[in-house]
């Protein structure tokens, strides 16, 4: 990777493909819901981090979105308390996938909802930081 830059325009990348592979399972029904968690976790998690690459903050090998906004609240790009409450998704991240964890209360609909509004909100940030030729 070149720089951090880079690094945030990769996670940014990668988090708009985790929020497009929501949508596209959205109302799949041989595709269970921690399957959709998944992605849509993946997609804030990615958005978040991109947000902290973009500027220039080192931040954990870890699937736990509250610890991730904190660090962007830290680095003075608050999330919007509307999209703070997508921190519901942690534990689609990875406990889920191996059976630890069962989330309740997040319907396929929220998550593709909050995928859609982090990544939203996290490209613009990224776009700020671009270096200028």
């Amino acid at each position: 990777m070149a720089n951090q830059h880079d690094l945030a325009e990769v996670l940014l990348a990668k988090a708009t493909e985790d929020e497009a592979a929501v949508r596209a399972m959205l109302d799949v029904a041989s595709v269970t819901d921690s399957i959709v968690g998944f992605h849509a976790q993946q997609a804030v998690e990615k958005s978040l981090k991109s947000v902290l690459a973009s500027r220039g903050v080192e931040f954990p090998f870890s699937h736990e979105l509250a610890g991730l906004m904190k660090l962007c609240d830290s680095a003075g790009v608050p999330v919007p308390p509307t999209l703070a409450v997508a921190r519901r998704l942690t534990p689609y991240g990875a406990r889920m996938r191996y059976g630890e964890a069962v989330a309740e209360g997040v319907t396929r609909v929220e998550a593709a909802a909050w995928a859609a509004e982090v990544v939203a909100w996290a490209r613009p940030l990224v776009e700020q930081s671009r270096p200028r030729d």
